[in-house]
């Protein structure tokens, strides 16, 4: 059975010794697992936006400029999600 991310970290958790490890505030490493899920929560969203702006009729030109990117670079990192079985070259 393959183990994800969040299992191999567990299981990394579980083979420290307590005798040679000394004990420490967690709060760091919430706070890391905590923005971890806020980034890719914020990517899903970003992703869904792009979809529904393709969907709408925008260009990759606009889409760029609202990324703060080329339309090419735009299409090559959400191309793939948004325009299923449509690949073109971007407008």
């Amino acid at each position: 059975m393959t183990k994800t991310k969040a299992e191999a970290a567990d299981h990394g958790l579980d083979t420290l010794d307590p005798a040679a490890t000394p004990a420490r505030d967690a709060v760091h490493f919430r706070r890391i697992i905590a923005a971890r899920k806020t980034v890719a929560d914020a990517e899903d969203e970003l992703r869904q936006a792009v979809a529904a702006a393709r969907e709408a009729g925008e260009t990759w030109t606009v889409i760029g400029a609202a990324l703060d990117t080329t339309r090419q670079a735009a299409y090559q990192r959400f191309g793939h999600v948004t325009d299923k079985g449509r690949r073109r070259r971007p407008a």
